[in-house]
């Protein structure tokens, strides 16, 4: 597995909220790096991959460990 230069853990928090947290964060990463985030919100499921598709950064990974929704977010470059 590709290791993250950050982690957002937004485990509990409802729609819209993770979407805006990730936004935060990329907006303030450099090109390249990767952030992991962390969800408890099954509608990150089909938001977050939409999401960075349509921002244009890369989904590197998707999984679900214990009940989280696990993303690995490459930022555009």
């Amino acid at each position: 597995m590709v290791g993250a230069d950050e982690v957002l853990d937004v485990s509990g928090m409802c729609c819209p909220m993770p979407i805006v947290k990730v936004k935060q964060a990329l907006s303030k990463m450099e090109a390249g790096k990767i952030l992991k985030v962390i969800a408890t919100d099954l509608g990150t499921k089909t938001d977050i991959p939409a999401w960075v598709k349509h921002n244009g950064d890369e989904l590197l990974d998707m999984s679900e460990e214990s009940g989280k929704f696990i993303y690995l977010i490459k930022t555009r470059g």
